[in-house]
C-alpha cells in the first residue's frame, strides 16, 4: 500500500502544479488581452495628458471630438510614429519598443502634449 500511496501523492501534487500554471497561463494572457492603453483626443487634449507604461506596451489614440480631425505625431531619434490625420471616432494604436522618455503632439492642435514615460 505504501508504495501505491507515494506514486498518487507524486502524481497529486504533479497535478496542482499543471493547474497552478495553466491558472497563472490564463491569468497573464487576461492581462494581455486587455488591450492598449486608451488615450482620448477630446476638447483639443491628449486625456491622460501623461502616462507611464512599460517597454513594449501599446497605447490606442482614439478621436472622441464630434467633429475635429487629430493627427499624433511623435518625433524623436529613438522612436517615431505619425498617426495621418484621425477623423472623429477614429481609432490608432502604437506599439513603444524603447524606453525613454517622449512627448506626442498633435499636428492640427500645437497646444496638445501627451507625456509619456516608458520604463
Amino acid at each position: 500500500m505504501l508504495g501505491y500511496r507515494r506514486p498518487l501523492a507524486i502524481t497529486r501534487h504533479l497535478g496542482f502544479q499543471i493547474v497552478a500554471a495553466s491558472l497563472g497561463g490564463l491569468l497573464t494572457g487576461a492581462a494581455i488581452a486587455m488591450g492598449p492603453y486608451q488615450i482620448s483626443q477630446k476638447n483639443r487634449k491628449f486625456q491622460p495628458g501623461q502616462i507611464t507604461i512599460n517597454r513594449g506596451e501599446a497605447l490606442r489614440f482614439i478621436n472622441d471630438d464630434g467633429e475635429l480631425l487629430h493627427h499624433a505625431y511623435l518625433k524623436s531619434p529613438e522612436f517615431q510614429f505619425d498617426s495621418g490625420d484621425q477623423k472623429p471616432g477614429s481609432k490608432f494604436d502604437v506599439t513603444f519598443p524603447v524606453a525613454g522618455n517622449f512627448t506626442v503632439l498633435c499636428a492640427i492642435h500645437p497646444k496638445m502634449k501627451l507625456l509619456v514615460t516608458v520604463k
